[in-house]
């Protein structure tokens, strides 16, 4: 049965690659990193020697896993799993400043354009986030 915990990396074993495009993590001499023969990347051991962290520049947040004997989980990241909170947090704020604004309005219409200036101004930095942090 396999195991539920992680296991500590061994720096002379070969692991499947955990970007899913079916390489093998080959260990880099005289390093603590492994590099993927299939998309070229390169993977770091962490301190604890039980998670591997990516090198790379072009993501916002560092993505890292760990191994669980027969494949690879994602460790936790710091804000990318729980953007949710922070996106409906942000719509929360921008609804609550806009609204009043809106319903202040004298005229129907221009409550109405109001509200749609609103719901816009709310879901653009929502998107934004999802943007940043999708995988």
């Amino acid at each position: 049965m396999p195991s539920h915990k992680p296991q500590k990396i061994d720096l002379n074993t070969e692991y499947p690659c955990p970007c899913g495009r079916r390489g093998l993590l080959v260990p880099i001499t005289l390093t603590e990193a492994f590099g993927c023969n299939r998309c070229q990347q390169i993977f770091v051991v962490e301190e604890n020697g039980y998670a591997i962290e990516q090198l790379a520049t072009s993501y916002p947040y560092k993505r890292s896993w760990r191994w669980m004997g027969h494949r690879w989980n994602t460790a936790h990241a710091k804000i990318g799993v729980s953007y949710l909170p922070l996106v409906v947090g942000i719509v929360v704020v921008l609804l609550m400043v806009w609204l009043p604004l809106a319903l202040r309005s004298s005229g129907s219409i221009n409550a109405i354009l109001w509200a749609i200036l609103a719901l816009m101004l709310a879901i653009l930095p929502a998107i934004m986030v999802w943007l940043a942090y999708r995988r």
